[in-house]
């Protein structure tokens, strides 16, 4: 399978900046005068980017979709100089990929000797302490699809009955189709629940029931579009983070047996196959039907 990825040409770019406020990823930045993708990790191939660029610098090329290597995207990202290497750093650090983070690390310190830039100066940089950036128009981005683990509490004391809430089993941000990046650690040998967007609202427990545990996508399969893109990340859930289930929870309406389609499709076109459960949810909340399928 091949996966898509934006390709920028350093040649045509002369660093105007109008392509980072689109990339929904920020996975662009403006370094030394040049339009750099700091993390391939990230570039989730949907090329909203391409169509801002006056230049036409950029382009999609679909590469091998082989198991993300930090080890090999440093190789690269080390002949691009220091100032790309600490945006790289940063923006793992940013995403919470501690993993791929330490292994960047390690490799900076293995090959000290062939680095024209210091390996120490690199890390205190990618370790100071973050500046405001909303002025900045260079500093890219949406900050509502930054991704993030949300860390929930064993239990949570009990307050005042009358302000007492139902904690939320959400672990993870973003959440929709478009924005979620498959490649991201929270994905990886989780159990998957692909939710249409009504169900939430209208099934009262669906935290308890169905989130608790489990990362999460939503979607509408009437009325999203740009949907191709959802099937090639599903395949690449299933097949990249090695996703253990996938539930998909659709509400009553013919409209929602989309969602369903969509899965089967991906599950079909993938190279693992894994258990896939249906639930339907009624307009009233209640669960209809729950099956493996």
């Amino acid at each position: 399978m091949k996966r898509d990825v934006v390709k920028i040409d350093e040649d045509l770019c002369n660093g105007c900046g109008v392509c980072v406020p689109t990339c929904h990823e920020g996975a662009l930045q403006i370094i030394d005068g040049k339009a750099r993708l700091v993390s391939d990790l990230m570039c989730d191939g949907l090329g909203a980017c391409l169509g801002h660029c006056p230049q036409g610098a950029m382009t999609i090329e679909k590469r091998e979709a082989e198991p993300y290597d930090e080890v090999k995207v440093m190789s690269l990202m080390v002949e691009k100089g220091k100032n790309t290497v600490v945006a790289h750093l940063k923006h793992l650090k940013e995403h919470n990929e501690t993993k791929f983070l330490q292994q960047a690390v390690k490799y900076l310190k293995e090959n000290q000797d062939q680095l024209p830039f210091s390996v120490d100066e690199v890390i205190r940089e990618v370790h100071k302490p973050k500046i405001s950036v909303m002025n900045h128009q260079h500093e890219g981005g949406c900050p509502g699809s930054q991704a993030r683990v949300i860390n929930r509490p064993a239990s949570e004391p009990a307050g005042n009955v009358s302000e007492q809430r139902t904690p939320s089993e959400l672990r993870q941000w973003p959440v929709q189709m478009h924005l979620i990046n498959p490649m991201a650690t929270y994905f990886k040998e989780s159990d998957l629940v692909l939710a249409a967007d009504c169900v939430a609202y209208t099934m009262g427990n669906f935290h308890q029931k169905y989130l608790k545990g489990r990362s999460v996508a939503i979607a509408c399969p009437k009325l999203d579009n740009g949907q191709e893109t959802y099937l090639d990340k599903l395949v690449s859930l299933i097949d990249q983070a090695k996703i253990n289930t996938l539930t998909v929870t659709i509400m009553q309406v013919p409209c929602c047996m989309g969602l369903l389609q969509m899965a089967k499709q991906a599950i079909a076109r993938a190279n693992r196959k894994i258990p896939l459960k249906l639930a339907v949810v009624s307009i009233e909340g209640e669960i209809l039907k729950e099956e493996w399928v």
